[in-house]
């Protein structure tokens, strides 16, 4: 599963906001880019999970890909 975030670029710590989940990369890759389409103060993050948790319950997420 691929989650997709926006993270404003002044405030990243602050700003990360979930934009959709899919199963399929290119189809979150499309919508990581028409998220921050003619928007210089956003970038996308999209990160790959597979179910698995930590000893918290919080779920492993890896990140595959950011804009710059």
């Amino acid at each position: 599963m691929y989650h997709v975030y926006t993270i404003e670029r002044e405030k990243p710590d602050f700003s990360k906001t979930a934009m959709g989940d899919y199963r399929d990369f290119d189809a979150a890759l499309e919508k990581a880019e028409k998220c921050i389409e003619n928007r210089p103060d956003l970038r996308y993050v999209i990160e790959e999970t597979d179910g698995h948790v930590n000893s918290y319950g919080d779920l492993i997420a890896n990140v595959v890909v950011e804009s710059d």
